[in-house]
């Protein structure tokens, strides 16, 4: 699956949907416009350049979200050194805010509430889940 930035410069490509989204609601997802899928880096590839963003309110920020530097659409995120350094280089992000909500039927779209997550434990979540691509 391949998602782009509005201008096309950068392309994201999985082998796969993920298999969940995130649409947090912290400062920095919910600026960025971002709906995190999770992957491992190896299973990502990234054409184009991008340009990265590491936030400045956090002792320890997690991550670098990446963008392109001609539209500033979000396209994706990695682990900052210090990150890698803990949890290894296990992880990486693609915002799927870049795909159409069609091209993703089937995944479920969660809500993590990141606005209140302490950075410890498990995400409380601010609404239930849906099934993208299903109508009610």
């Amino acid at each position: 699956m391949t998602v782009e930035c509005f201008c096309g410069g950068v392309r994201v490509t999985t082998a796969e949907k993920p298999g969940f989204i995130h649409a947090c609601n912290c400062d920095l997802c919910r600026k960025a416009g971002a709906r995190w899928g999770y992957f491992e880096p190896a299973q990502v590839a990234v054409t184009g350049q991008s340009t990265s963003y590491r936030r400045h309110d956090k002792d320890q920020p997690g991550v670098d979200v990446h963008f392109c530097p001609q539209c500033g659409s979000t396209t994706h995120f990695r682990l900052t050194d210090a990150a890698i350094a803990i949890h290894g280089d296990t992880m990486m992000g693609v915002n799927f805010a870049l795909a159409e909500e069609s091209e993703l039927a089937g995944v479920e779209l969660r809500y993590p509430d990141g606005k209140s997550w302490s950075g410890e434990g498990e995400f409380g979540y601010v609404r239930e889940s849906r099934i993208l691509g299903v109508t009610v």
